[in-house]
């Protein structure tokens, strides 16, 4: 038992120290073994259907790729144009949000205003000096970690030939992996991969798909209501919508200022901003969440939270892809290790009968 748990400790030692290295060059890799799993359910009820496996997987990659390139094509040119004219107009539109709220909490705190605003202007003082560096090191890390050594270019190229071959024999991976297992753990190790499986599955088809849905309805719902950026403040809470609650409440707070700015003194449209993102989150937590992701995750949100922050800060985006099914696995792997330690002689005591 000693010297499984060593080798064991050992693998994934060497695991982790090779996934640091080359994290820079990993991206692509992993991006497309993460298409291949999405979509590897739908190549096998085609396959099952009939269809051969090579004529279904470049079937369901053609088709998916159309429809990426037509979402791409029609929400892209809109979204960076908001980008470039949100990037012109925010020293602007600070000023004028900062001009609105040292107007009310002049009203509001009359005599006292003086002191507020000097604690005010050294906390912004402090935040302005901070954001530069705080930017900077954002940019650094995305460039370092995730494009170090392929461009743009190679990863549109590298990914789609990772998710055809890997969506190919796939079958064949699984049936691979299966035949280096310890003949005398096996059904142990597959009934842990099966749970491990249903786990992740949860969280990259169930959530991705409940992050798709979030953006088109935050973006539908702000453009509608004639809020200025609304399209690029919906599509990314929606897709930052795996975080949880921050997602969100980093749209709330964004679109709330850019409504206050437009439409103050106007307290109607402003409140119905903030009523989109409140039905948003009651959409996802009363039926897309339940009916699409369901509990099969089985990660407390603070786990969850802890998960992104600690895997981004040591691998970069690529820890971002990863975090929350590597986090997941590592669950139900502690779990199980937690089950099997009360159930020894260790917990339970030498002369307590087995269980």
């Amino acid at each position: 038992m000693q010297r499984n748990v060593l080798f064991w400790l050992a693998v994934a030692a060497v695991f982790l120290v090779a996934l640091s290295v080359l994290s820079p060059v990993l991206l692509p890799f992993v991006a497309g073994l993460v298409i291949a799993y999405f979509l590897n359910p739908v190549v096998d009820r085609l396959s099952g259907a009939g269809l051969p496996r090579v004529v279904s997987t470049v079937l369901l990659l053609l088709v998916t790729t159309a429809a990426l390139g037509l979402a791409v094509f029609m929400l892209l040119p809109p979204a960076i144009e908001q980008g470039r004219l949100l990037l012109e107009a925010m020293p602007s539109e600070a000023e004028r949000l900062r001009g609105l709220l040292e107007s009310s909490a002049r009203d509001y705190l009359g005599d006292r205003y003086p002191q507020a605003q000097e604690s005010v202007n050294r906390a912004i003082a402090g935040m302005t000096d901070a954001l530069p560096a705080l930017a900077g090191t954002i940019a650094q890390s995305l460039w370092s970690q995730g494009m170090a050594a392929f461009n743009f270019l190679s990863l549109m190229l590298v990914t789609p030939l990772v998710a055809f071959y890997a969506l190919l024999d796939w079958p064949k991976l699984l049936a691979k992996v299966d035949s280096w297992l310890p003949r005398s753990n096996a059904g142990q190790i597959r009934m842990l991969a099966h749970e491990i499986d249903q786990r992740v599955s949860a969280f990259i088809r169930g959530q991705g798909v409940v992050c798709l849905v979030l953006a088109a309805f935050y973006a539908a719902c702000l453009s509608a209501l004639g809020l200025r950026y609304g399209l690029l403040v919906g599509l990314l809470t929606g897709l930052f919508s795996f975080i949880p609650f921050a997602g969100w409440a980093m749209g709330l707070l964004t679109a709330t200022g850019l409504a206050i700015v437009q439409y103050w003194p106007l307290v109607t449209p402003i409140l119905m901003v903030v009523g989109v993102f409140l039905a948003g989150q009651a959409l996802d937590a009363s039926l897309l969440s339940p009916q699409i992701v369901g509990s099969k995750i089985g990660l407390h949100p603070v786990w969850l939270i802890f998960s992104l922050l600690v895997f981004s800060y040591l691998f970069g985006f690529l820890g971002l892809l990863v975090a929350v099914p590597v986090a997941a696995a590592i669950g139900v792997l502690v779990r199980f290790a937690l089950e099997t330690y009360m159930r020894s002689s260790m917990y339970r005591g030498p002369d307590a009968p087995v269980a």
